[in-house]
């Protein structure tokens, strides 16, 4: 069972994808709860655009929203050069940018899960504890996150599933650099093309099948938990 065993190289990937995955997912959920809760209970004009422009990376080619990203986000770009020059961020071409590709493409997914389960939500509930004197904000954190949990873990689930197998996004961004930028698709699509490389292929197409279950297995007793403590509570 030698063949099974991974390389440094693919080693690195792997490590590179699963950093990658987690901070894409981790930084786009603050923005995913407060994009959801607005589409889900905020009516305002220009609502509908807002919706589409959220899940344009679902309907778009991967390579357009890179692409798109790199125009922007580039050094040369007109908000890759603010921040490179003021704040010494750099997103083109660095494990960053892969991030930062992922949580793209993986935010409309986060969006969606989030915002059915806060429509799911009874709105009198929330109604009632504004008679009782709570805030927006109060009412949020006190009735509608503890009921929503459910929705917010399996969004972020979607998220990472999505940032793990994200390919053309990130490969037209940040290119395919060996322990910089090469994630675990970059690594299999790199094996596929050159001759002898179907074993590395296929140890690394295992790989993410693997962490792909592990991740909904987490996320369906996760899910369980939650609800658990909704129903005790």
């Amino acid at each position: 069972m030698g063949w099974l065993e991974l390389s440094p190289q693919e080693w690195d990937a792997v490590r590179l994808s699963l950093k990658v995955s987690f901070w894409a997912m981790l930084a786009s959920l603050p923005f995913g709860v407060a994009v959801a809760y607005l589409l889900a209970r905020v009516s305002f004009p220009g609502k509908s655009l807002v919706n589409g422009f959220v899940h344009l990376p679902l309907v778009l080619p991967p390579v357009v929203t890179g692409y798109v990203l790199l125009l922007l986000f580039g050094r040369r770009g007109p908000i890759g050069a603010f921040l490179a020059e003021n704040l010494g961020i750099v997103f083109a071409f660095r494990w960053t940018g892969a991030a930062l590709a992922c949580a793209v493409m993986g935010f409309p997914l986060m969006v969606r899960a989030i915002r059915l389960a806060i429509e799911a939500v009874d709105p009198k509930l929330e109604a009632a504890a504004g008679t009782l004197g709570a805030g927006r904000a109060a009412t949020f954190a006190l009735v509608t996150l503890p009921l929503i949990l459910p929705g917010i873990v399996a969004g972020m689930i979607l998220s990472f599933a999505k940032a793990m197998g994200e390919f053309g996004a990130t490969i037209t961004f940040v290119s395919n650099i060996p322990g910089q930028t090469q994630t675990l698709p970059s690594a299999i699509y790199t094996f596929t093309q050159v001759p002898g490389g179907e074993a590395g292929a296929l140890r690394l197409t295992l790989v993410s099948v693997a962490i792909a279950f592990g991740a909904l297995l987490v996320s369906e007793l996760l899910a369980r938990r939650a609800q658990m403590r909704i129903a005790a509570s």
